[in-house]
């Protein structure tokens, strides 16, 4: 089969240089959006009248005969055309006969597949927005369920002092939120169209490159065509956003994790979303958790490996760029497929009530509340600091948590502790008393969610 592009050689291609140098086993997943890019080109070239009205409407039946091949699932798919773009092109002129010929004019394969990534990551930057939103409104859910439950906050993975369970999750809400806002905030970078930008230099036939970004739905357009063909940053921003959004969720995971293991006890993940042991027949791991950890991994390697790829590539395409693609589609994947499992998992968890505000009520994490009472009596923070580090010092030689002690202990430290100690140094009113904005009391808690309301879709 002679290539499309053969005219100036003398020789066959060879059929190791066919199989390494070939794309179309990856980069048929841009098929929609090459027809798409092809469709808004031709009727741009008619009314520039570069075409006549008969040949765009010829063309325009050809392109939607190979996309209804397309998505049928009966197109073949050849890697002695390289690539998708080589595929459609054979296809229409297959189809129609030659005039398929002319619907590459005024464009290269360069701004060709430039255009169909920025359609495509377009789309599913917008697709992973959603299912952001669907892991929020789960998280929503059990955090509207679970204000008043307590459990121990941690530092250094030591208790310190007891939180709202609701408080515990919406501060993954907020991270995902801000993960939403730059995948939103990256459409305006994304959604700008190097169609006719040419091989490097523009082209010498009259074409309206404004039009055609409308066409696609695209708001801007290079104003520079070397850096229309060469510029991937899109891609870049798009994947190091995941990046970051699957290291909140490795977070997650890893709590998940931790809280359903024996040792916790605070969450039971519904069966749906474990497995067991092919020996062991107690078992109910948390394989989904962890493989969302794991898959945080791949997500990174991908981001580096782009980075590594362009960081030396002189202006303007090269066919390193071809490595662009693989580690872009395994990104999609693997963030599309987190999110749609992770929504899910946090709706059905159980989570222990009794057994989380069991564990805040024998340690020691309302001892900086102790510290604020004597401060309220008119020590200075650092006098009482040093004070209540010697009663927790106490309490654990004789094996007994502050709500153990007697009035006459306290008071062996400092005559200022009185009777009214035990009121607040109670584990729910150690939790409310933290009511200043954004705390972990109740009554902010509540209003924290009302405030997260308005940033997920109805």
């Amino acid at each position: 089969m002679s290539k499309l592009w053969g005219g100036r050689f003398t020789k066959e291609t060879d059929e190791l240089v066919e199989e390494f140098t070939a794309s179309i086993s990856f980069d048929k997943a841009f098929a929609k959006e090459d027809i798409e890019g092809s469709l808004a080109h031709v009727t741009m070239l008619g009314e520039c009248g570069v075409l006549t009205s008969d040949e765009v409407q010829e063309i325009t039946s050809g392109l939607h005969q190979v996309l209804h091949q397309i998505e049928s699932g009966t197109f073949t798919y050849s890697i002695q055309d390289e690539d998708i773009h080589m595929n459609i092109e054979r296809a229409l002129i297959d189809a129609i006969g030659p005039v398929g010929g002319k619907l590459h004019t005024g464009r290269s394969r360069n701004d060709q597949i430039s255009t169909d990534m920025h359609v495509y990551v377009s789309r599913k930057t917008k697709g992973v927005i959603d299912l952001i939103d669907q892991v929020q409104q789960a998280i929503l859910k059990q955090a509207d369920e679970h204000v008043g439950t307590m459990l121990p906050g941690y530092t250094h993975l030591q208790r310190a002092q007891p939180i709202s369970f609701a408080h515990h999750l919406m501060a993954y809400f907020w991270m995902l939120n801000r993960d939403k806002e730059r995948f939103q905030d990256s459409l305006k970078r994304t959604e700008i169209s190097p169609l006719g930008a040419g091989a490097l230099a523009g082209t010498t036939f009259p074409i309206d490159r404004h039009r055609t970004a409308e066409l696609l739905g695209l708001h801007a357009v290079y104003p520079n065509s070397l850096d229309a063909v060469s510029d991937r940053d899109f891609i870049v921003e798009f994947m190091s956003h995941a990046a970051t959004l699957m290291m909140h969720v490795s977070r997650l995971s890893e709590e998940l994790v931790l809280w359903s293991s024996q040792e916790f006890q605070f969450i039971e993940l519904d069966d749906s979303f474990c497995t067991g042991s092919s020996i062991m027949p107690q078992k109910k791991n948390p394989d989904v958790p962890e493989l969302l950890r794991a898959k945080t991994g791949r997500v990174n390697g991908n981001l580096l490996g782009l980075l590594t790829v362009l960081k030396g590539l002189p202006l303007a395409y090269n066919k390193d760029m071809q490595e662009d693609k693989e580690g872009l589609l395994d990104t999609v994947k693997t963030v599309e497929g987190t999110l749609l499992i992770l929504a899910p998992m946090i709706e059905t968890m159980e989570v222990n009530v009794d057994q989380m505000e069991q564990s805040v009520q024998n340690d020691y994490s309302n001892a900086t509340d102790l510290a604020d009472y004597l401060v309220n009596k008119g020590a200075t923070f650092r006098e009482a600091h040093e004070i209540i580090g010697k009663v927790v010092l106490y309490g654990l030689e004789q094996g007994r948590s502050l709500l153990q002690f007697t009035l006459e202990e306290f008071q062996q430290f400092s005559p200022h502790i009185e009777e009214e100690v035990y009121d607040l140094l109670d584990p729910k009113a150690v939790m409310n008393a933290r009511n200043s904005y954004g705390g972990t009391s109740e009554i902010q808690v509540k209003e924290q969610i009302q405030l997260a309301k308005s940033h997920v879709k109805a």
